[in-house]
């Protein structure tokens, strides 16, 4: 193998790498390194932060929509990540105008940003639960992860190397950033909605 060949090789690699772990502009900043599980004792009102996790439900109300969500920690690329063991508490985040419940489903992965502003209690069965909420900004809905069925590794295999900015990125039609996605069963531009503070 040359010389050039292994440099031409190290350097895709490491653009494969870094493109795989690129947070969306939309989320991009600096936030406060605080949970929603620590923001339930108080003390971060006001905190910016950036947070995700799965849709429980979506209440429009007169003035604006609340997402009820259930926390998750987020990866490089800020999207939460799948693990039934991860959760970190919920919490409620609440923006101006109407958001179809529809669209914005139970279940659905989102990340907000936004500033904590107290908590809301609501019942969780018979307990009354505290969940910080956050005046958002942004409301990022990720795209529906595909289900594929490759061997040897059976139904429900998630491809790695799936995800909204794999083959470059673009500006989508819904006004949000995305990209081509596809893993050998033909290009297709997955859905990303992005909801963004005028």
């Amino acid at each position: 193998m040359s010389p050039l060949y292994r440099i031409l090789t190290l350097a895709a690699a490491s653009t494969l790498l870094a493109a795989c772990a690129t947070v969306p502009q939309p989320l991009q900043g600096t936030y406060t390194n605080v949970t929603s599980v620590g923001a339930q004792q108080g003390g971060a009102n006001g905190s910016q932060v950036r947070w995700g996790g799965e849709i429980i439900s979506t209440e429009p109300g007169q003035q604006s929509t609340c997402f009820y969500v259930l926390g998750r920690p987020l990866d490089d690329q800020a999207r939460p990540v799948l693990d039934s063991s991860s959760s970190q508490g919920r919490f409620v985040a609440c923006r101006a105008g109407f958001y179809d419940p529809e669209v914005f489903k139970r279940g659905r992965e989102i990340t907000v940003t936004g500033a904590v502003q107290g908590v809301v209690t609501r019942k969780v069965g018979d307990y009354d639960y505290a969940y910080p909420r956050v005046e958002a900004n942004v409301i990022y809905l990720w795209p529906k992860r595909p289900m594929v069925v490759n061997y040897p590794y059976g139904p429900g295999w998630y491809d790695p190397f799936w995800g909204p900015y794999w083959g470059g990125p673009y500006w989508g039609g819904w006004g949000g950033w995305g990209g081509w996605g596809g893993w050998g069963g033909g290009w297709y531009a997955p859905r990303v909605i992005v909801v963004r503070h005028r």
